[in-house]
């Protein structure tokens, strides 16, 4: 069974955006980049279930700049084996993403698609739905638990009223959500086994998706400061406060 998990190279949760004079943008100018991690949780399942025999081949695919071949050189050390980069001049947006997605689906024939629920950049949530809906595949959304069979997929997903457990037909997709498993640091071995494995390099227009933006970022602003608290001296007085201030009646 061939697995294919998308990654993306985004801004490391650990660094603190910062916005651009102009508005325009986050500036990612001399910031450390790193695989997004909702799509490293989804290279560990991918493995996990190769460790388990469930899977024999995990393809790896970035779509993006070039320097996303480090993000794909990351998860072929973690072990996955095989990895492909398809370049874009422009920021591609999700639809775009699906889009291209569905065409390597069309070429490589995985059985199952894991990735992230959503980028921690731009954080639509809106990718594995899209290609769902492209392919026409069943899909496991927000995944804590993945169970792999020979022609189903049983995910266990969080919802809003606790867990939801759905049983689907393979070929499928699972987007992963953080409780899913914790991924595995890549050992110094395998980063230079890495370093030898198959990385194609396409480009949008070899598959004939048209990736011009359809949205505009009008400006970016950082969140408002949160004003200092105050202490009160007793009940009365923060009563009187809140309803100072409309809060309370």
């Amino acid at each position: 069974m061939k697995v294919l998990v998308p990654v993306k190279r985004v801004l490391d949760y650990n660094v603190k955006p910062r916005v651009k004079a102009d508005g325009s943008g986050v500036d990612l100018a001399n910031v450390k980049m790193s695989m997004n991690p909702f799509d490293e949780i989804a290279v560990e399942e991918a493995i996990r279930l190769k460790e388990k025999g469930a899977v024999t081949e995990i393809v790896v695919v970035s779509i993006g700049e070039p320097k996303a071949q480090d993000t794909l050189r990351t998860a072929l050390a973690m072990g996955a084996d095989r990895a492909i980069l398809v370049t874009s001049d422009t920021k591609v947006e999700p639809l775009g993403v699906a889009k291209l997605l569905a065409k390597i689906v069309e070429e490589e024939q995985p059985q199952l698609v894991i990735l992230g629920k959503q980028a921690i950049d731009d954080d639509n949530n809106q990718t594995g739905q899209m290609l769902a809906g492209l392919l026409g595949w069943g899909q496991g959304t927000f995944a804590s638990k993945v169970e792999l069979a020979a022609d189903s997929v049983t995910v266990t997903r969080e919802v809003d009223g606790g867990l939801e457990t759905d049983t689907f037909r393979l070929p499928a997709i699972v987007t992963t959500d953080l409780r899913l498993n914790e991924p595995r640091y890549a050992s110094l071995p395998n980063i230079m086994k890495a370093k030898s494995k198959p990385l194609a390099t396409k480009t949008a227009a070899d598959f004939g998706i048209d990736v011009t933006p359809r949205l505009t970022v009008v400006s970016v602003a950082e969140p408002a400061k949160r004003m200092a608290g105050v202490k009160v001296a007793d009940v009365d007085e923060l009563v009187n406060r809140l309803k100072s201030m409309g809060i309370a009646k």
